[in-house]
């Protein structure tokens, strides 16, 4: 060896040199390899649809699409319809955009804009789609718009021929491609009716035409606006003649003026329009006075589509031309957008000139429909709408205008001012024919009314109005207010709608008057007000008043200003007894303190019956109490009143405080009730005078007629207090007189002096703040937001469709709004003197892509069918979505217990009866050996389709409580039959996998008797085993092997891949969640909790809290609780779901009997059935996803991990589903060999789940460090190991060159070391060289040696 090194020692440095080179080659690109990182993908929410795309023309599939995508994204203001199909069958598209879109509102004229009548005129198609978008962004955020959509109702109709659109040639400027007619080569402007020539064509020639003919006058339109290419100029009716003159004969209409006016309206505000100089190629000469021409005196036009709309459809419609080009390139889009714009907007606009009112019937206020609108000197008369509603566009001036119906008397008022802007308000009472005239006209501008009562015309100068007052003042027992309250409803049925919210302890109707221009359903943004009286039975005057204002409202609902204005602006609940019991017992003339009736018939009183902040309330809650509560919770109320008597005063919140003295107990919105309760007293003089009933209280005073509650006296369990502590409604309490029950002869005294009170406090709803919390990015309302005040704690929350109302006093206040998963908002807000200031909040979403980083991909577009399904769930989950499911899917159904034989054949009866949506299993046995049954109702449900969510609904754990049984076999035949006949229904059934095992306990249930509320007897199995103790995932827990009931239904947990479950039992009224065992914390409590709620607030009683059952725990929060807190035990269920299943599962009591009479179950039924469909509802929320490696390869068995805690396995396909309380959530992905990643999330309670993605990178950590890092570190140490080597070896190349005795020593000495080294087998040869054979000599080269160890 060494004489090789000696031999090559020159050699050294170039070796060095290669080392280094090969280091650089091999060591360098190591270092340089990196793990790429997995991707999560979101899919976005809203596909993102590029719709002022002006680089080109949409075509038929492409406008669907985009039009659809919009009403989707928009459907508070918007709502698209088909009004009929083409000759080739494509759809009339119509987008209706207004506040409201779903429902027909009084007050809100209508009009619409036709585009691509003819198919090769096709700027008009484009501008419509375009005018569309710009009208549904700019809604909330432009004041013109939203003014524009609130106030008016648009029908927007882009292409009124799609097929010829399609024949259609871009860059045609002449039409010479053939697309101007229709599929059957027909002119749609030349197949209308015409005034003075029949038009012969064969209907089914021109479907287009039959269908705009009957939308026309379907709808009443007031305003129209014909778009139309091939030159640029609006020409107005009419546009043929008698004489048919081809050219420059003036046809003009009775509303010449008008229409010239609206044509200009059009023209002056498009730049080129306006100049009246178009200048086309073609007739580069043909000029137009102010760019505007009668459509007759330009050229003939018979069978023309604006003079059908003015002479059959009470509408003015003019036709605009748009372009000299009928198909110009799409380059050419964006300036003809930018020309039309605003004279778009400003056409329709003039919808609101002119004058507008009703039409109703004298004597009982009914609208008249159909009723003729005549104005003098111009012979075109129009007629009433559905609602009696009538616009009659006109010009500044002054008009004698008459109502005519058929079977009425006429009624003419005359000098009739219209000014410029608004129209002026003109309100017809016509009487029927024999009758005197009871009501009268009543007219207004700019809120100046004045009214009149003429029969015919007559000087300017009228009477002041004077409203109808009532007539029926007596005391009316329960079945006299019953037909009274049935009469008013069914005579004046458009504003007034009779309903019960349930009965008193001796079975009389709790009933409701609602009063509103449209009373069956709330309108987003109109305020809900009630009024409740009689709730000490008695206490009457306040229910001879409710019905007295009854009376009042209807009879002068379109007579009066004030009437009309309050109808029409607020939703007005009406209770005129809550006591009816309590009332029949009570006598009339008692006055004072009096007892007699004052309870209802179980002795309770109901104003010390309601749960209290300071006092708990120990009495049975009283079902007149609980329909109270319920009804207070399933409506938006903004401000009430409970009508009492025996003083006069009127007393707000608090009624009691934590001490139980007599002391004021002030509430935060204090100075909102003293405003309140002095807008009623101040309108009663005798109660502002503040010294009630002097003969019996002499000392009594109350300042300004008003009281706080307990500053008067405390009490504990009050109406009013409850409403403001768990509701958004602010009540007040007001006494109307010293003597409770007076003589029938002294009621019209009291009307006298409150009737005015009643109104003005009516009033008050309007005052504070209200607005919408709203998406900022998809515009739909926000529900359950909170809307805090500063400095004012009582939050208030809005409404399913995001509307909210605020009562505040006059100032600026700092509001918050803020909701789960969104960021919070702040506004100053200053609310006026008189009225209400709007402030609608905008909320933009957390951000919920890794790290917070703004949501990428934004051009990815998601499947058209998700956008679809997200919308549906949203529908169900907002508003009256389920409500309106339930009441569409009303079955006849036969209740009555079945036993084990009976259940099976039910069973089978489903599968074969409906074989495609239905399969039947046995899980397995009981001891007896009785089946249990699980039944899977989907579209495919012998295919595991793990991409859709499962639940599972699970009946008769307890044999002695088979209610759940039967509810879930009626559940199970409900869905089937409505499968395919009910929509709603056969898209939840299609998107979801529904496992139905009715009876667990087969055995025990057989035992169980009918009528036995408390009976144990059927409890456990027939081992005496109850079933919910036998469920343990851990053999270390079990003490003996497990029931055969439980091993069978715990197989069916174990397979996982369930979302939900809910397991229905009996014995209380509440909901559970788990753990049943005592454990704490809960983890996913939130999630738990959130689940039994929405099953609860479904449910019309169990929400209340109250479960009204002997030895139950009372006031338990919404109806839910923890289960180990009701009874905590081991084994359940629902706690091995969770933990082994990985499925959360909540428990369900569905009343405080057992085995109630069988004549119970259709109550209960009806009680469950909505609470029942939530869940197939809320089972498709969430998160859900698909995780994958970046191959595509689904990863199956992959877990993920919710919010650090709670396991969700991915089953087949990759697929996984999780259900989480609304907010905000983290996930963390996890699977053997690839790297763990982590997402948050943001779920929405009425949002479909959100769908994420998640690609693996296989694992490359070593040692649990990154490979790169650990990659680099040992490269880094190779480098330096192989360096420092190689340095060595060179210098001791060197050193050894300069050592020649020292080695021939060594050689010389050869065998004595050899020797030494045997002797010395343990010793070191280091010690031997350094000592014996030492080289002592010293020289430079030593140096460098020693200096190249230190290195």
């Amino acid at each position: 060896m060494a004489t090789y090194l000696l031999e090559h020692r020159h050699t050294a440095p170039k070796l060095c040199v290669l080392l280094f080179v090969f280091l650089l080659f091999v060591v360098g690109p190591i270092t340089a390899l990196s793990v790429g990182e997995a991707r999560l993908v979101r899919s976005n929410t809203f596909a993102e649809v590029e719709v002022e795309d002006y680089t080109k023309y949409y075509n038929y599939v492409e406008m669907t699409r985009l039009l659809k995508f919009m009403a989707m994204k928009y459907p508070y203001i918007s709502n698209l319809s088909s009004i009929g199909q083409s000759v080739q069958g494509r759809e009339l598209w119509v987008m209706r955009i207004t506040k409201d879109p779903n429902a027909d509102v009084p007050g809100k004229p209508k009009c619409k804009y036709v585009g691509n009548m003819h198919g090769d005129e096709t700027i008009s198609r484009q501008v419509l789609v375009y005018l569309v978008n710009y009208l549904l962004t700019r809604y909330g955020e432009d004041p013109r718009i939203t003014e524009l959509l609130t106030s008016t109702d648009i029908y927007i109709m882009p292409s009124m021929n799609p097929d010829g659109f399609e024949r259609s040639r871009e860059g045609d400027c002449s039409g010479d491609a053939g697309g101007r007619s229709n599929a059957k080569n027909m002119d749609l402007n030349r197949s209308f009716p015409d005034q003075f020539d029949k038009i012969n064509v064969q209907q089914d020639d021109v479907p287009e035409v039959t269908a705009v003919i009957k939308w026309i006058l379907e709808k009443k339109f007031v305003l129209s606006g014909n778009l139309h290419g091939g030159t640029v100029v609006a020409s107005y009716p009419f546009d043929d003649s008698a004489s048919h003159k081809m050219q420059g004969y003036y046809s003009s209409s009775v509303d010449d003026n008008l229409f010239k006016h609206l044509a200009l309206t059009y023209a002056k505000n498009h730049p080129v329009m306006r100049t009246g100089k178009p200048k086309c190629p073609d007739t580069p000469d043909e000029t137009f006075e102010d760019g505007i021409v009668n459509g007759a005196k330009w050229y003939d036009v018979p069978g023309g589509m604006q003079d059908y709309n003015y002479l059959n459809g009470n509408c003015l419609e003019i036709t605009m031309e748009l372009s000299c080009c009928k198909f110009p390139l799409a380059s050419e889009l964006k300036k003809e957008w930018d020309y039309n714009r605003e004279s778009l907007i400003a056409y329709l606009e003039q919808v609101h000139i002119g004058v507008r009112g009703y039409v109703n019937e004298a004597t009982n206020g009914t609208a008249l429909p159909d009723a003729s609108i005549m104005v003098a000197g111009i012979n075109h008369n129009l007629t009433t709408a559905k609602f009696g509603d009538f616009y009659r566009l006109l010009l500044p001036g002054t008009y004698n205008i008459s109502a005519i119906a058929t079977g009425y008397m006429p009624m003419t008022v005359v000098g009739v001012q219209v000014v410029e802007g608004k129209a002026t308000e003109l309100n017809f009472t016509l009487a029927p024919l024999g009758n005197e005239p009871t009501g009268g006209i009543t007219m207004g501008t700019s809120g100046a009314n004045e009214s009149s009562t003429p029969q015919e015309a007559r000087p300017p100068a009228q009477p002041e109005h004077q409203p109808i007052q009532p007539q029926d003042f007596r005391h009316h027992h329960y079945n006299d207010m019953e037909l009274f309250l049935r009469m008013y409803s069914n005579r004046f049925h458009s504003i007034a709608h009779l309903y019960s919210i349930g009965k008193s302890a001796e079975d009389r109707e709790l009933y409701v008057m609602v009063i509103s221009d449209n009373p069956t359903v709330h309108e987003p943004g109109e305020p809900e007000f009630k009024y409740i009286a009689n709730m000490h039975g008695n206490e009457v005057v306040g229910r001879e008043l409710l019905l007295n204002l009854i009376e009042y409202l209807c009879h002068n609902y379109g007579s009066d200003p004030e009437v009309t204005q309050l109808v029409n602006t607020t939703r007005i609940h009406i209770m005129p007894s809550m006591n009816p019991d309590g009332y029949e017992i009570a006598r009339e003339g008692k006055r004072g303190i009096g007892y007699t009736g004052r309870n209802n018939s179980n002795n309770f009183d109901l104003n010390r019956n309601f749960p209290d902040q300071f006092t708990t309330i120990t009495e049975p809650r009283q079902p007149e109490t609980i329909a109270v509560m319920n009804w207070l919770k399933s409506y938006p109320f903004v401000l009430s009143a409970n009508l009492h008597g025996g003083s006069l005063v009127v007393n707000y919140p608090y009624d009691d405080d934590k001490r139980g003295r007599t002391e004021y107990s002030k509430c935060p919105d204090d100075k909102v009730f003293k405003q309140v309760a002095r807008s009623y007293s101040q309108e009663n003089a005798l109660m502002h005078k503040g010294h009630p009933c002097e003969d019996l209280y002499p000392s009594a005073f109350f300042e300004d007629g008003i009281t706080n509650g307990a500053n008067w006296y405390n009490v504990p369990g009050g109406m009013q207090d409850w409403n403001y502590l768990n509701t958004n409604c602010f009540e007040v309490t007001i006494e109307l007189g010293c003597v409770k029950y007076p003589k029938a002869q002294h009621l019209p005294l009291y009307w006298d002096q409150n009737h005015r009170a009643l109104l003005q406090y009516i009033h008050q709803v309007h005052r504070g703040v209200k607005g919408m919390v709203i998406d900022i990015k998809d515009g739909t309302g926000i529900p359950n937001a909170t809307i805090m005040v500063e400095e004012i704690d009582h939050p208030i929350t809005t409404n399913l469709a995001g509307d909210y109302w605020r009562l505040l006093v006059p100032g600026t206040y700092h509001l918050t709004a803020s909701a789960r998963g969104y960021n919070s908002v702040k506004i100053y807000a200053t609310v006026p003197e008189e009225g209400v200031e709007l402030v609608d909040f905008r909320l933009t979403r957390v951000h919920s892509e890794p790290n917070g980083q703004a949501p990428k991909d934004p051009g990815a577009t998601q499947d058209p069918a998700e956008v679809v399904f997200q919308s549906f769930i949203k529908d169900l989950s907002l508003g009256q979505g389920l409500e309106q499911l339930v009441q569409s899917t009303i079955t006849e159904s036969s209740f009555r217990y079945r036993r084990y034989k009976e259940l099976s054949e039910f069973l089978r009866g489903l599968t074969l009866n409906f074989p495609k949506i239905t399969s039947l299993h046995s899980l397995g046995q009981s001891v007896e050996y009785r089946t249990i049954w699980a039944l899977e109702i989907s579209n495919k449900p012998d295919e595991p389709e793990t991409a859709k969510p499962k639940i599972r609904l699970v009946g008769g754990i307890h044999g002695n409580a088979p209610v759940g049984t039967e509810l879930l076999l009626e559940f199970a035949a409900f869905l089937c039959i409505n499968y395919d006949k009910n929509p709603t229904i056969t898209r939840l059934i299609n998107e979801t996998r529904i496992v139905i095992l009715p009876s667990i306990n087969p055995d025990g249930r057989e035992l169980a008797r009918e009528k036995q509320c408390t009976s144990t007897v059927g409890m456990t199995n027939t081992h005496g085993k109850d079933l919910d103790t036998d469920f343990f995932g851990n053999a270390s827990q079990r003490v003996v092997e497990a029931q055969p009931e439980t091993r069978a239904v715990m197989d069916l947990i174990l397979e996982r891949g369930f979302t939900l479950s809910v397991a229905l039992d009996g014995g209380s009224l509440l909901a559970t969640y788990p753990y049943d065992k005592p454990v704490q914390p809960v983890e996913n409590e939130e999630t738990l909790k959130y689940l039994a709620n929405v099953y609860a607030s479904n449910h019309p009683k169990m929400h209340l809290g109250d479960t009204g059952c002997p030895s139950n725990v009372d006031n338990i929060p919404d109806g839910v609780l923890r289960a180990a807190e009701r009874q905590s035990h081991m084994g359940s269920m629902k706690d091995f779901s969770v933990d082994f299943g990985h499925c959360p599962e909540i428990t369900v009591y569905t009343g405080c009997c057992l085995f109630p009479p069988a004549k119970q179950l259709a109550t209960l039924w009806a009680e469950n059935r909505k609470a029942l469909l939530s869940m197939l509802v809320e089972v498709h929320k969430g998160v859900r996803g698909m995780v994958k490696d970046k191959s595509g390869k689904p990863i199956v068995g992959a877990m993920i991990v919710l919010n650090g805690g709670v396991r969700v396995f991915t089953a087949e396909g990759g697929y996984f589903h999780a259900l989480l309380a609304p907010g905000n959530h983290n996930i963390e992905a996890v699977a053997d060999g690839y790297q763990q990643q982590r997402q948050e999330v943001v779920v929405s309670s009425y949002e479909a789940a959100s769908s994420i993605i998640i690609e693996f990178d296989m694992d490359n950590r070593i040692f649990g460090l990154p490979r790169e890092f650990v990659v680099a570190t040992a490269a880094a140490s190779m480098t330096a190991l192989v360096v420092t080597a190689c340095i060595i070896w060179c210098v001791c190349s060197a050193k050894s060159n300069q050592q020649k005795d020292g080695f021939h020593r060594l050689r010389q000495h050869r065998d004595d070391y050899e020797d030494e080294i045997r002797l010395t087998s343990m010793g070191s040869k280091k010690s031997l060289l350094s000592n014996e054979f030492q080289d002592e000599s010293e020289s430079d080269e030593d140096t460098l040696y020693a200096n190249a160890n230190k290195l």
